[in-house]
């Protein structure tokens, strides 16, 4: 990556910004530390619509737990991870979260998947002081804090959040190819409802009308009726609130009925899956990032290293849910780490919030957050489905 996307990735959103009250308090639990150990939890969809999401990112995060804890844990402390299986269903989501917080008693709740699973729960977490960390969505409520709640001073994000990708690459894309009619098909839950945000806000400020808005039921298998009517309609590009299953249907289905219309995808597009599963029906298909996809072929250094790693230990390639659990965990034991040998909560959260940046073997942007700013950067790039690879576009992209 280059050297200027590198720096830019030192921004933050002024969108994060807030401030607390003087005299407001965040009540943060001390269960979960031991003398040998520190027990975090996450809920992944392990049997769902997006298992292709869950699984890779609990093997991604039980590696980093090993690793971690091989190299002698965190402060002479080993990680002890609680995973429950939600099946993306925030019913279960809520239980789990019950669960881990009353029986497990959970330090820290890392990475859990969702914005509708994530959202359902947080609060349980929130009342018992449990800090949410790194949640496998970039939803907005993940990261943005009410000053009249300090509770919510719990929160951290280090994804690339859905409204300011979105705008970004919807920025990118109308610019670079002169769209008049763009259009959007997008799941009915906050996901959904973040990139929609993202596509009207953008095109507002471009002084553009969509000329077509479609949604479909999470999990959906059939997207037919959509594509058609926004054939119908006109669209000269799509873009797609959906996670794997619906962007390889969506241009399917296109291609049945002739329709030459560029696709968008917001960022749970871009993932191997999609060019693996949907092959020649998803070439061309553009995905906002946060980072590029390395290929064991060509990767090196630590990053190749870490896919043949992963290999070894899960029998399958890595992709990017494997490399985004890694890093939550790996995270975490940064910021524990430099909470220093008499963790607390309190300390944790201080370090958190101490301005120090964790920077990945990926070469993603940095992590830093500091006591206003809870998410950890809005720095966007563009990939493009080429010979069935993800292949960088544009990168250092802001709206």
């Amino acid at each position: 990556m280059s050297k200027s996307f590198k720096a830019l990735g030192l921004a933050v959103s002024a969108l994060a910004l807030t401030h607390l009250p003087a005299s407001a308090q965040t009540k943060v639990t001390n269960e979960g530390i031991s003398a040998t150990e520190i027990v975090i939890g996450t809920h992944q969809d392990l049997s769902g619509p997006i298992k292709f999401w869950g699984v890779p990112v609990s093997n991604g995060m039980k590696m980093a737990v090993e690793e971690v804890n091989a190299a002698g844990g965190i402060n002479g402390r080993k990680i002890r991870m609680v995973i429950e299986d939600s099946g993306y269903d925030p019913k279960k989501a809520v239980l789990a979260s019950q669960k881990m917080v009353e029986r497990d008693k959970i330090f820290a709740m890392v990475g859990p998947m969702g914005s509708p699973t994530v959202l359902a729960a947080q609060d349980i977490l929130f009342d018992a002081g449990v800090l949410q960390l790194f949640p496998l969505t970039a939803a907005e409520f993940t990261f943005k804090f009410d000053p009249a709640k300090p509770q919510e001073r719990l929160k951290f994000n280090n994804l690339l959040p859905y409204v300011e990708s979105t705008r970004a690459a919807v920025k990118y894309m109308v610019e670079l190819k002169n769209f008049k009619k763009p259009c959007i098909m997008y799941q009915d839950d906050e996901y959904g409802k973040n990139v929609f945000d993202g596509f009207t806000q953008q095109l507002d400020v471009m002084k553009l009308k969509p000329a077509s808005i479609t949604t479909f039921k999470r999990g959906a298998s059939d997207v037919s009726a959509q594509i058609a009517k926004m054939k119908s309609d006109g669209c000269d590009m799509v873009l797609l609130g959906a996670v794997i299953r619906e962007p390889i249907s969506a241009m399917s289905e296109a291609k049945k009925l002739g329709w030459e219309v560029t696709f968008l995808g917001a960022t749970p597009v871009n993932v191997l899956e999609v060019p693996a599963l949907g092959k020649d029906a998803v070439e061309g298909l553009y995905a906002a990032s946060g980072f590029e996809i390395p290929y064991e072929d060509t990767a090196k250094g630590k990053v190749k290293d870490w896919l043949v790693n992963y290999k070894k230990m899960f029998g399958t390639d890595a992709n990017t849910q494997a490399i985004i659990g890694y890093n939550a965990i790996q995270t975490f034991a940064f910021y524990a780490n430099k909470a220093g040998k008499d963790l607390t909560g309190q300390k944790m959260l201080d370090a958190l919030e101490s301005g120090d940046k964790f920077q990945d073997i990926f070469s993603s942007p940095p992590t830093v957050f500091s006591k206003t700013n809870h998410l950890a950067t809005t720095i966007t790039q563009v990939q493009q489905v080429k010979n069935g690879r993800w292949v960088l576009v544009k990168e250092g992209l802001m709206f």
